[in-house]
């Protein structure tokens, strides 16, 4: 049973959909349980990765990457987080923010800042969540003030990934006061080594341990101007697109969630009795295990459909926010009846479907809240 066959992932996107399962069965999937327990950042998996040309390859060989498209970097979220989710968001997350400087910053910008993070020298990290704000993009407090000499942040972030670990940050920053609250914010890149930059790690996440989120607190940290990127005042639409993109990958993470859920379960009951039978051999576990299947299989064709939508720029702001709330969700629902199927043994950290269970709570949550996702299905899916 290959759940995650490639006979639904475009042709170009097979080979290095290969290449990232054959990564994740040697280095990732053998250290998993490793990981959770010391929940220390993975450097020696992030270096291998970065070996293997499958980090921080979404940016364009012009700047020393290989230019991954929207699909191709699916393909290998699927795989990792099939294998391990902390260790995935790891090495998914060294080139965060990367595509908002692409899209949007000065030729000097990318040469500077792109290039080392594309040639594995430097990884990258994306503020934009606050102690007290979440899912509100328009209502950050951080505020970013202009000076003679530059941009002074105040403020503070939280779930930063790579807050601590990061050469530079993309910082989402308030800069006016206006009525259209949506043109208030820009997006500024900060170098961790910053006077008034100050990042600790969040403690103890009870999923995604591998993984390391911060909290920063920028105290009069001041910036150059030429590191504004793009426009002032459009951080809000900035974001708005680079999350379209990013749903849809993070609806991957539920896909590779979900499938190590299942096939977890699948292995488990077959080599099980009760009541002198194999538990399979039971009619309402073979209807859980169905329904487990055909969920899974509905998710993951609507999520490669909306990955194309996305990609093709067609109606994306819909089919990225179905896709990551169709599959983060059935990843929970799978993993949910899983851990119902194993019975006592579901609580026991050797069990590998006990940290599926724990990680995926954690992707309904981040890239929006599904009942954000929710507002935008609604609002941008009229007929």
């Amino acid at each position: 049973m290959d759940l995650l066959d490639e006979s639904i992932v475009p042709e170009h996107a097979r080979e290095i959909k290969q290449d990232a399962r054959e990564f994740a069965e040697e280095y990732i999937e053998p250290a998993a349980e490793e990981y959770y327990e010391s929940g220390e950042y993975p450097w020696d998996i992030l270096e291998a990765g970065m070996d293997a040309g499958l980090v921080a390859q979404d940016i364009s060989e012009e700047y020393g990457g290989r230019g991954l498209t929207l699909e191709q970097i699916l393909a290998i979220a699927e795989e990792f987080y099939r294998a391990d989710a902390g260790i995935a968001l790891t090495l998914q997350l060294a080139s965060f923010g990367c595509e908002i400087m692409e899209h949007y910053g000065s030729e000097e910008q990318k040469e500077k800042w792109l290039r080392p993070v594309a040639e594995n020298e430097q990884i990258s990290g994306l503020a934009v969540s606050e102690p007290q704000t979440g899912s509100d993009m328009a209502g950050m407090e951080t505020t970013a003030e202009k000076t003679d000499d530059g941009y002074v942040l105040n403020g503070e972030k939280y779930w930063v990934g790579n807050a601590v670990e990061a050469d530079w940050i993309t910082v989402y920053a308030k800069t006016g006061d206006s009525d259209d609250r949506y043109s208030n914010y820009s997006m500024f890149i900060v170098p961790t080594d910053t006077p008034g930059y100050e990042a600790e790690h969040i403690p103890e996440k009870m999923g995604m341990r591998a993984s390391k989120q911060g909290h920063i607190v920028f105290d009069d940290c001041e910036i150059p101007e030429e590191n504004l990127i793009g426009t002032e005042g459009g951080g809000f639409y900035m974001l708005a697109d680079f999350f379209n993109h990013g749903r849809i990958i993070v609806g991957g993470h539920g896909i590779g969630l979900a499938a190590a859920a299942i096939e977890e379960t699948w292995d488990f009951v077959h080599g099980r009795t009760a009541f002198g039978r194999n538990v399979s051999d039971f009619q309402s576990v073979q209807h859980i295990l169905a329904d487990m299947r055909m969920e899974f299989e509905s998710a993951r064709a609507l999520n490669w459909r909306a990955a194309s939508k996305v990609a093709n720029n067609d109606d994306a702001g819909f089919w990225a926010a179905v896709a990551k709330t169709k599959s983060t969700e059935m990843a929970v629902d799978v993993a949910e009846r899983g851990m119902q199927l194993h019975g006592g043994r579901s609580v026991l950290n050797e069990f590998k479907i006990s940290r599926v269970y724990r990680d995926v709570r954690i992707p309904v949550i981040y890239e929006g809240a599904n009942e954000i996702q929710r507002n935008l299905i609604y609002s941008q899916g009229s007929l």
